[in-house]
């Protein structure tokens, strides 16, 4: 068992999310609108249901579905484009190695194979250098046909549709956008949701826009596609709930859980303006920071493009040893060092994809993907919620400046 100081009273441990100061704000209209579900008995498919679409398709630019969880908003998106069960050779789907699980596997229990993708060091999306390697190597192997490329808005930064976009429109490909960690957030003033034909979100409870438990959504545009949509989540019924004209799940989301979110919707855009002026801080301390850095790490703040307001569902940083060079070892002892002080951290991820054990026959093996080895090696993320106060900026900042 290891030794674990304890913080002092003045050290109290920081949260990591801080749901328990959102619900403190929020628990009387929490408790208003789960009242009126438990009022009227429609525990799935409520009227909270539609209205919770009405309101997520005002804020995401696009007509919106809602769904069970993210990771079945991002099947139901496959199935709805019939990618998966082709005829003749298997499908095959683009994902970025660097993101969590859900993105794969979706595309195998879609009945596709994922092609694994690197990513760009400073802001860690999608590489098209590399996405136009890998669909080179796939053409060149005839092993699969291309079928879609999903996108991940990693931390909360949305992925530019252009010019991957127009790419993806002159080899036939889809274009699915994950938007799980980027829900509320914009480009060039466009909102997330209406940046690709489809997307895709969650409401983990962890999320930017999160419920108490699983829940997600599908925007899009197409109203002939997001009908597909509505029927893939209710077992592939048509208007007549008996009658199946297609494939389908139970990916129907809970009404209690749309009575949370529409509580949550009162305060989400404050919300998000304050995770925008925490991110502020962290980048501006550490910044001014850098150049009397005495610990023995050196940190890089994550990047955003033009134009983008981040989500921020995460603060990640990039740490290196004093020399600048990447190091799995130096990144632990930041996060030990933290932690003592009563100031948690994650690893988003430690592992990349195409090194996972259940995805070894669809990867190419050590060094085939470097930039996404790399960051699992230097990635640690800070304290992030919309509740963290500047003492607390101060106090994380001031430890990571000194051993």
């Amino acid at each position: 068992m290891t030794n674990r100081r304890v913080p002092s009273a003045r050290e109290k441990r920081i949260p990591f999310v801080d749901l328990a100061a959102q619900s403190r704000r929020l628990r009387p209209e929490i408790d208003r609108r789960i009242a009126a579900v438990l009022d009227h008995g429609r525990y799935v498919m409520g009227p909270e249901v539609e209205e919770l679409e009405s309101e997520l398709g005002r804020l995401g630019g696009a007509s919106a579905v809602a769904v069970s969880s993210g990771s079945d908003a991002l099947l139901i998106a496959l199935l709805a484009l019939d990618i998966g069960r082709g005829e003749g050779r298997p499908e095959a789907v683009f994902v970025p190695s660097f993101t969590f699980t859900a993105t794969a596997e979706v595309v195998l229990l879609a009945g596709a194979a994922p092609v694994f993708v690197d990513v760009r060091e400073d802001d860690f999306l999608l590489d098209l250098d590399s996405l136009e390697q890998e669909f080179d190597r796939l053409m060149r192997s005839g092993s699969a046909v291309p079928r879609a490329v999903i996108t991940v808005d990693l931390f909360g930064q949305p992925m530019p549709e252009h010019p991957l976009g127009e790419w993806a429109a002159a080899r036939g490909l889809e274009v699915i956008s994950d938007a799980a960690q980027s829900f509320g957030a914009r480009l060039g003033g466009a909102p997330v949701g209406s940046l690709a034909k489809l997307t895709t979100t969650s409401f983990y409870p962890a999320k930017p826009l999160g419920g108490y438990g699983d829940g997600g959504a599908i925007l899009g545009t197409e109203p002939a596609i997001l009908e597909v949509v509505r029927s893939i989540r209710e077992h592939g019924q048509s208007a007549d709930r008996y009658d199946i004209v297609r494939l389908g799940t139970n990916g129907r989301l809970d009404t209690l859980q749309a009575a949370v979110l529409l509580a949550k919707l009162t305060i989400f855009e404050q919300e998000l303006a304050a995770r925008r002026a925490v991110a502020a801080g962290y980048t501006e301390r550490l910044e001014a920071a850098s150049t009397s850095m005495s610990a023995p790490w050196r940190v890089a703040a994550p990047v955003c493009g033009a134009g983008v307001e981040s989500s921020w569902a995460q603060y990640t940083l990039r740490v290196d040893d004093r020399d600048g060079r990447p190091s799995a070892s130096t990144r632990d002892a930041l996060r030990g060092h933290l932690d003592r002080a009563g100031i948690p951290t994650a690893v988003y991820y430690p592992r990349p994809m195409h090194l996972q054990p259940a995805y070894e026959p669809y990867g190419r093996g050590p060094g085939s993907l470097p930039v996404s080895e790399n960051l699992a090696d230097r990635v640690v993320s800070l304290p992030m919620h919309p509740y963290l106060d500047e003492s607390a900026l101060d106090r994380i900042c001031d430890r990571i400046a000194t051993a």
